[in-house]
């Protein structure tokens, strides 16, 4: 597994209104705008087979039923080339949620598109806007990873989360997400 970080980039910028099929919904075409939270959105890119992903996923949907009840959306996005990575298709996305209790918005991003609007560049790749769907965090869920050891509690997440329920500033210095590179085409 190739160890990739979030491209850092500079926050403050506008979440793309994105348009894209929510596996979990029957495939139905959602915009952003449609699933934003009142009090701010989550969009993290995700996929199926990687091993971060893997490593967190069950407290972050802990992370997901804590938060949406506050009024924060979070969703996710597979942008990997399902050709050459069939596990990450959009059958077994339904697969992986069901197993997991994945009550989110989950998106294919079948094109690729979306993933390069956000210059995204790993899986877990975590983004968090603000009710006015200006960007104000892009790194990681904790400190967790494959093998170290480390608790799974998504306390970067979390704190970031309460900050922003509290309109209270976010520090802008953030350690990135680390994971598996996006499977570009």
């Amino acid at each position: 597994m190739a160890r990739t970080e979030t491209n850092i980039i500079p926050l403050g910028f506008t979440a793309p209104n994105f348009y894209l099929p929510d596996i979990l919904d029957g495939s139905k075409k959602k915009y952003f705008r449609d699933i934003c939270g009142p009090r701010g959105t989550v969009v993290i890119f995700m996929c199926n087979h990687c091993p971060f992903v893997i490593h967190i996923i069950d407290e972050l949907v802990k992370v997901s039923n804590d938060y949406c009840q506050k009024g924060i959306s979070i969703v996710g996005i597979n942008s990997n080339d399902i050709e050459n990575y069939p596990e990450d298709s959009p059958e077994n996305m339904i697969l992986f949620a069901k197993e997991h209790k994945i009550k989110f918005p989950y998106f294919f991003d079948k094109n690729q598109n979306v993933a390069k609007e956000f210059d995204a560049a790993c899986t877990p790749d975590f983004n968090v806007f603000d009710s006015n769907d200006i960007c104000v965090y892009r790194g990681q869920f904790d400190d967790a990873r494959p093998g170290n050891g480390m608790p799974i509690n998504g306390t970067d997440l979390r704190k970031t989360l309460d900050l922003l329920l509290e309109e209270k500033p976010i520090p802008t210095e953030q350690k990135p997400s680390i994971g598996c590179n996006i499977k570009w085409k």
